[in-house]
């Protein structure tokens, strides 16, 4: 149904939709000597995105190395990265399709880490013999929302994931507000379902083990004995809220730190972590922190719904971490920078190729939306919002590249012609949900 197209051409589609690439500003801002190049900005950020490396991007494309090693020099920094991707992001959030990819009516947002190996090992390079074997490696821990991936950062594999959830959160710089974030076990630790509900987001981890949590996480108003013996579940003592009170002035400090963005959530933990455990101010959030853990669990016991949701939305996250595999197929899928800041602009061009290939794939869907309901097929209509847009079957990231400035726009007059109902069925079948 929808017809095969190179990646370059894509991306200077998606450019002439929302113009990401004015992100793009050289490194000596308006003394530079000449015009941007299109093109060899797109050659270096596949460069980055493929882990090709500009060299043997120079060998298997038109460019040469000279052109393609300049324009990453020039316009290929963290800052302009994330400036292209917020745009890409709220361009994807204004369109039509993008509010049925809602869970229960919320923007339900998900994280998780993907490792990679890493080819040169790097100061953050860890061994994992899991992942990595004898090898060193590093994560790659994604915010996504609405399939749209919305922000990243690479950390250690020896790190835990669960300390980085709520800098990942209010650091995104995208008009897409999630109302509900999940992860699974290891976003889970003893202090994020309180900080996240004091920023205003509902924290919804996934359990491995939801029996297990329940007979020792779940806290109450009361002395244990207060409730029924025979009940299925009861709380395992008692919440300290004296505590909680007295300490608050401290913990109010510890928010405004966060708020203000002078120290994160990482930092935070391991301060607490590093204090004795008979500290006030750490009891008292953890005890925030029971309070807020026990109300959701009763919500996961108790809702088939909620469970499904989290469910959900993790799977989105992993549907975006193959596409993100897929696009950086070169040299085993590993990463051959030299620093962790090399890390992480190779990380953000193939977070962009990604948020590129969703916007694409959005808008397709949006076309064909509109298309339906204005043959009033209600039925194929409900199908397509159910449609995910990660997918990559009709994109070529590999072979040869051509990298031009003028590219053949795509008719897409003609695809909501040819739509009909029974391609919109196939299309749902092999995509999923």
């Amino acid at each position: 149904m929808v017809e095969r197209l190179d990646i370059d051409t894509l991306l200077l589609f998606v450019d002439q939709r929302n113009g990401f690439m004015a992100s793009f500003e050289h490194v000596l801002g308006r003394y530079r000597k000449s015009a941007p190049s299109k093109p060899a900005i797109i050659a270096s950020l596949m460069a980055y995105a493929t882990n090709i490396g500009l060299g043997r991007m120079a060998d298997i494309c038109n460019l040469s190395y000279q052109e393609i090693s300049t324009a990453a020099g020039n316009y290929i920094r963290l800052e302009t990265l994330k400036e292209a991707q917020s745009r890409i992001a709220n361009a994807t959030a204004r369109l039509p399709i993008f509010r049925h990819f809602d869970i229960d009516e919320a923007v339900h947002s998900s994280s998780d880490g993907q490792k990679f190996e890493a080819a040169i090992p790097t100061i953050n390079a860890r061994h994992s013999a899991k992942y990595f074997g004898l090898n060193k490696g590093v994560v790659a821990y994604t915010l996504l929302a609405n399939h749209v991936p919305l922000n990243a950062r690479i950390i250690g594999a020896n790190e835990h994931e669960s300390h980085f959830v709520f800098d990942i959160l209010f650091n995104n710089a995208t008009d897409i507000l999630p109302a509900v974030h999940s992860t699974d076990t290891h976003g889970a630790n003893q202090v994020n379902f309180a900080l996240l509900h004091l920023f205003g987001y509902r924290f919804a981890p996934r359990y491995r083990n939801v029996r297990g949590k329940v007979e020792t996480g779940l806290y109450g108003f009361h002395p244990p004995r207060h409730y029924e013996k025979d009940w299925p579940i009861k709380p395992i003592r008692r919440v300290r809220e004296g505590l909680i009170v007295s300490e608050w002035p401290n913990i109010e400090r510890i928010l405004l730190s966060l708020a203000l963005k002078t120290t994160t959530q990482s930092v935070i933990v391991g301060k607490l972590s590093a204090y004795r455990r008979k500290n006030r101010t750490k009891r008292a959030l953890w005890e925030l922190d029971n309070i807020v853990r026990s109300l959701y669990l009763l919500d996961y016991i108790d809702s088939p719904v909620l469970r499904h949701n989290v469910q959900q939305a993790l799977n989105r996250g992993e549907a975006y971490h193959q596409l993100r595999r897929a696009i950086a197929y070169a040299h085993g899928g590993r990463f051959r920078a030299r620093s962790q800041h090399e890390l992480e602009v190779w990380n953000e061009c193939a977070r962009l190729v990604g948020n590129a290939v969703v916007y694409y794939n959005a808008l397709i869907l949006s076309e064909a939306l509109a298309e339906l309901e204005r043959r009033s097929e209600l039925v194929s209509s409900e199908v397509i919002k159910r449609v995910s847009p990660v997918a990559w079957q009709h994109i070529n990231f590999y072979g040869r590249y051509q990298f031009d400035a003028d590219f053949t726009l795509i008719d897409f007059a003609r695809l909501r012609e040819q739509l009909s109902s029974e391609e919109v069925s196939r299309l749902y079948a092999n995509a999923g949900h």
